[in-house]
């Protein structure tokens, strides 16, 4: 009987896993295609859009992090700085403890750019789930708890 009620549990899980994916497939086309447009008009790429949005929940990253967290190297990082900065949205700063230690943080329009996007990214997605019926409602529900930090 356990045997059943397991295998039942894991169909369950698996309906809300496809369905979630469904989901995740749809919203992140339309979310992609209303990014790419509003992207466009600040001139820069998804990567560096992706490094803003991570350097705007620190205080600030090393190239060596920003390497790491963005999976190139650290000259691909060094890149995708120098065009940043160049466009306002980043600074380097020098370490207080070592000058020779080059720090990256988001600048005001950089900060601003993250919020705006955040904005807009939200806004299509109330819109998506506003036209959920009730079992796409729960799923997404379930997957928020899911991986929400406790």
């Amino acid at each position: 009987m356990k045997s059943s009620t397991a295998n039942q549990s894991r169909g369950a899980v698996q309906a809300d896993a496809d369905r979630l994916a469904d989901f995740v497939l749809f919203t992140q086309r339309s979310c992609i295609l209303n990014l790419s447009n509003e992207l466009n008009r600040g001139n820069i790429s998804f990567p560096q859009f992706f490094l803003l949005a991570y350097l705007s929940s620190e205080d600030y990253l090393t190239m060596s992090d920003i390497a790491k967290k963005m999976g190139h190297s650290t000259a691909a990082a060094t890149g995708l700085v120098d065009r940043l900065e160049k466009l306002g949205y980043v600074e380097r700063v020098h370490a207080a403890e070592d000058r020779r230690k080059i720090m990256v943080r988001i600048t005001h329009k950089g900060t601003e750019l993250v919020a705006h996007m955040r904005k807009e990214i939200a806004a299509n997605l109330a819109d998506i789930m506003s036209e959920m019926d009730e079992e796409e409602a729960e799923t997404l529900d379930h997957a928020r708890r899911a991986v929400t930090p406790r």
